[in-house]
């Protein structure tokens, strides 16, 4: 997601499509924090009451949030909505055969397949930071949800993969890693689009891994791919790869080499509600940890 007026970040529409596509089949294989960070965002409801009745799960890849706002809101209609076929084919697979409340909507999210306030809660987790414009994208979000509807969600922080983005910039001057939008940003921008008062947190995570390649097959299987305007429009060597993870070692503590990943998390009204308010919060988790966290919130 891009305030920047450097188009070179600007993101490829179809390309992120494509990425997603190729990713389905085993996303879920190695989606671990992108599991843990929606498990987290649906614990928001200990906090916020709502009771939707049309909910949109806006990016919804392969169902996982899905899956727990079934469970949450029992009596909901969910609607899934996504870039990629084929992440919602893997997500139709996990969906019960008959009765099913879920309806499957591949679309972008510039431009929502929805009418004017006809939901109640937007629900997105770790989406927005695939988006050029996230005016345009507030906008819409704005549009369908009903008077004091609620718009939940998480996105990455300018802070994410700071060491994979460092480690190319000692390499050469091409752009090999997203830019994220700030915080504030996001905030400025939903208040701009007519989202009230919202309320942002960030949580910096960071997942430790035993080799730089570990990382970059990990971002490859979970469609993690470079699709900016700017990137090189020509294969990487080895040398210069071999390079980037010479430099990536720097990193390494206790043996271990990190990713850190900055989480904002954030909810917002569509009619009068609270005071803006901004916290944040640190944590240092390793893969295995996050792995166990994902397998406590699937026995609960």
């Amino acid at each position: 997601m891009q305030n920047s007026t450097d188009h070179n970040y600007d993101v490829n529409v179809e390309s992120v499509a494509s990425a997603f596509n190729l990713a389905a089949k085993d996303y879920d294989l190695f989606s671990t924090l992108q599991q843990v960070v929606s498990s987290r965002l649906i614990e928001s409801f200990e906090n916020i009451k709502i009771t939707p009745k049309r909910i949109l799960d806006l990016g919804a890849g392969t169902g996982h949030g899905s899956s727990q706002l079934n469970k949450q809101f029992k009596k909901a209609q969910i609607y899934q909505l996504d870039l990629s076929t084929e992440m919602l084919k893997e997500s139709r697979i996990k969906s019960p055969r008959f009765f099913s409340r879920n309806h499957f909507l591949c679309a972008d999210a510039n431009k929502l397949p929805l009418l004017n306030n006809s939901v109640d809660l937007v629900f997105s987790s770790l989406m927005l930071q695939w988006c050029n414009d996230p005016d345009a994208v507030f906008a819409e979000i704005k549009r369908v949800l009903k008077p004091r509807g609620l718009f939940l969600f998480t996105s990455f922080g300018p802070d994410t993969l700071k060491e994979l983005r460092e480690s190319w910039r000692q390499v050469d001057e091409d752009i090999h890693v997203n830019a994220f939008t700030d915080m504030h940003d996001i905030g400025d921008s939903l208040i701009r689009n007519g989202m009230d008062s919202p309320v942002l947190s960030i949580e910096n995570m960071v997942v430790t891994y035993d080799e730089c390649t570990q990382l970059m097959r990990e971002l490859k299987k979970i469609g993690a791919h470079n699709v900016n305007s700017g990137r090189r429009k020509t294969l990487t060597g080895k040398r210069r790869l071999e390079k980037v993870i010479t430099h990536y070692e720097n990193y390494r503590q206790d043996n271990k080499l990190p990713a850190t990943y900055e989480v904002i998390y954030g909810h917002a009204w569509s009619a009068e509600s609270n005071k803006n308010k901004v916290t944040a919060n640190v944590q240092s988790i390793s893969l295995e940890d996050l792995r166990q966290d994902l397998q406590n919130h699937k026995l609960k």
